[in-house]
């Protein structure tokens, strides 16, 4: 889902967007980066979906990310098509010190190809590359799956902020375009909020 509205510098447009992947891959992290600029590691695991917001210029053109952070735990998956069903883009989080995460994204993308929006624009992001001495699948491996996929490709890494921003650069670069005005000026960032409440539907799904 995407659409542009009116802000104080001219057109904004809001994208949903939804993270997806195995549990410990560092979606959250990836997420707190990118909307507050902050790193913890030894953050809680994610139940049902969290939800952050961050704007973001891109040259001339304001974007305003709706961010669906889900649960890779099994339990949790059967309510990420919730998220992404109408998602303008999703980012695919694999740790490259972890196989099995990486081997994990085919069942992700089979289930957004089957759930999701036709058209949704896709990036595979391989966190945790500041461990690279740790490393278990090798980036040329996963850039030629990425491309396979036409998905866009990147290592990336949350603790050291490598990369970060330019994922979320490069997915606002690739959105399909809209015919809209363009913005009469520049737009104005606004302060990124923080992380609100999980949203009651996962909450309710552990009871």
């Amino acid at each position: 889902m995407h659409r542009t509205y009116s802000g104080p510098g001219g057109a904004i447009r809001e994208i949903k967007l939804c993270l997806l992947g195995d549990a410990g891959v560092g979606k959250s992290c990836l997420v707190h980066r990118f909307v507050s600029d902050a790193f913890n590691a030894a953050s809680m695991p994610t139940i049902g979906a969290a939800f952050m917001t961050k704007m973001l210029l891109v040259g001339e053109q304001a974007f305003k990310f709706n961010i669906w952070d889900t649960a890779g735990q099994e339990r949790f998956k059967s309510l990420a098509p919730l998220y992404y069903r109408d998602a303008a883009a999703a980012i695919l989080v694999y740790d490259i010190t972890s196989d099995s995460s990486f081997h994990a994204l085919k069942s992700w993308i089979k289930e957004l190809k089957r759930y999701g929006p036709p058209d949704i624009l896709i990036a595979i992001a391989g966190n945790k590359c500041d461990k690279a001495d740790q490393r278990e699948v090798l980036e040329e491996e996963a850039e030629e799956f990425a491309n396979s996929e036409e998905a866009i490709f990147v290592e990336t890494s949350a603790r050291t902020n490598k990369n970060v921003h330019w994922l979320f650069e490069e997915l606002s670069r690739n959105l399909p375009q809209e015919q809209v005005d363009p913005p009469s000026g520049r737009s104005t960032l606004v302060r990124p909020k923080e992380a609100e409440e999980v949203s009651n539907k996962a909450c309710c799904s552990q009871k």
